[in-house]
């Protein structure tokens, strides 16, 4: 029986790709805050997450070739939605600052809630396989 990190961690390694591939987002829609015509993106967190579980709960295995089993590192492909502007600008750039910014802190809130679920595991299966406490 070979072990994966979905089997080890479940759901929380798909998170904390997703969470990454946010933060790349959201950075750039701030790297791009004085850009005219810039269009802000951003990925549908939930949406994301249950189209990798699926309807079972459990990961789906990600193939690159036939007969071959991918790294399920599939965070990069997921889809970027256009953010819709509550205020639009005259330049045409959908970007609102404090708005990106406020999501940005908020995930990265996530990113090291996921980190702290996977490093708690890491040390359960620690203690079980040395037997201390």
């Amino acid at each position: 029986m070979s072990l994966t990190t979905d089997n080890l961690f479940g759901i929380n390694t798909r998170a904390l790709n997703l969470w990454q591939r946010r933060s790349e987002v959201l950075a750039s829609n701030m790297a791009n805050v004085d850009t005219p015509g810039y269009l802000a993106r951003d990925i549908d967190f939930r949406k994301a997450l249950a189209s990798a579980a699926g309807d079972s709960g459990n990961l789906a295995l990600a193939t690159t070739a036939a007969g071959q089993i991918g790294s399920g590192n599939s965070a990069s492909n997921v889809p970027l939605a256009y953010q819709v502007p509550d205020q639009p600008s005259m330049d045409g750039n959908t970007v609102d600052e404090q708005v990106q910014q406020a999501d940005f802190a908020a995930n990265s809130v996530h990113y090291q809630a996921s980190l702290s679920f996977i490093t708690a595991q890491i040390h359960m299966l620690r203690t079980a396989i040395t037997g201390q406490g």
